[in-house]
């Protein structure tokens, strides 16, 4: 049976994504399954993977890109018994998710609870798990503390705002006005990023500094963010999009000055946020952290910001608008129906 996937001819624009039909669908080898990918999602990831700037990435064109998948189980490999035909699974795939079928591991994957649209699932898994481990395993943050971060109006901001405001955490985000709106709607405080005088707009708003400041930027905007800390606070930086933006940063210096800043006694703590590095190296975590958002998802203590769902077929164009910040939220490519 002849299948469909999204491959990177080159590191490059979205015009090096196309698609490809292959033969013949792939087999689940031992302790695998086959899964017919639901969803998978358009993340300003996936568009460093796409321009080869992603240090996690390895891989060189041509490749299937595609960072996080809801799916449904297809075939069983030899040795697998904790899953059946029919399951619905939730996965962070890295690559590969652009595609109607893959094999995975049995073993990394989570089960998605009926009455949860596909959509809803796909926004937990990288857009919620990144806010909530650096929320809750980096920063440690607890009530009463207060927060800054960059980008608050895509997904991975919006989800951040929904976590802070649960567990009564006072929030900043900086955005483009056409996302205040939304970030208000989560109970947090917007802050122009177009203001001709971004750092000031900064200072007038948290005025003695926040506990934390979460940084997807790099580039000058780590300074900027050091400079928003009250004594004590940490930075967590989770991206380098100035750089992929070629808006100045460099991510190999930005690593550098991270360190450096830890070393100085200044005050402040720093910290470098991956979700790939932190699932290699707490594999349970990722685990028990995404199925903890999957319950408080089922529960209705959370309502992921889904900007809108569109084909697969429209995968060029996803990633242009993420690239241009254009979208509100997690922006959902549908790749089959359930």
């Amino acid at each position: 049976m002849p299948y469909t996937h999204i491959v990177l001819r080159d590191f490059g624009g979205a015009e090096e994504l196309v698609p490809e039909t292959v033969d013949a669908l792939p087999e689940p080898g031992k302790g695998e399954v086959r899964i017919r990918v639901l969803v998978t999602s358009a993340a300003f990831t996936d568009v460093m993977i796409r321009k080869g700037m992603y240090p996690d990435v390895k891989e060189k064109p041509p490749f299937v890109p595609g960072y996080d998948l809801v799916g449904v189980v297809d075939a069983l490999g030899p040795g697998v018994d904790a899953l059946a035909p029919g399951d619905r699974v939730a996965d962070l795939t890295t690559i590969g998710a652009y595609s109607e079928y893959l094999c995975l591991p049995a073993a990394g994957l989570t089960k998605v609870s009926e009455g949860v649209a596909d959509e809803d699932a796909l926004a937990m898994i990288l857009s919620a798990v990144t806010p909530y481990q650096m929320l809750h395993r980096v920063a440690r943050a607890k009530t009463g503390q207060s927060i800054l971060i960059h980008g608050a109006g895509g997904a991975v901001g919006t989800a951040m705002l929904q976590l802070a405001r649960a567990a009564g955490i006072t929030a900043y985000g900086t955005d483009v006005a056409a996302k205040h709106d939304l970030i208000r709607s989560f109970g947090a405080t917007p802050i122009d990023a177009e203001n001709s005088n971004f750092d000031a707009a900064i200072g007038d708003a948290v005025g003695d500094g926040v506990d934390f400041v979460f940084d997807p930027l790099g580039g000058d905007s780590f300074p900027r963010s050091m400079h928003a800390l009250r004594p004590g606070g940490m930075l967590v930086a989770f991206g380098f999009q100035n750089e992929v933006l070629g808006r100045g940063g460099s991510i190999s210096l930005d690593f550098v000055k991270l360190k450096l800043w830890d070393w100085l006694p200044n005050g402040h703590k720093t910290a470098f946020y991956s979700i790939g590095a932190m699932r290699r190296t707490h594999p349970e975590w990722f685990k028990e952290d995404l199925a903890t958002l999957l319950r408080m998802l089922a529960e209705g203590r959370f309502d992921p910001a889904v900007a809108e769902v569109v084909p697969l077929s429209e995968v060029r164009r996803a990633h242009e608008r993420v690239e241009a910040g254009e979208v509100q939220g997690k922006l959902v490519m549908r790749v089959t129906e359930r």
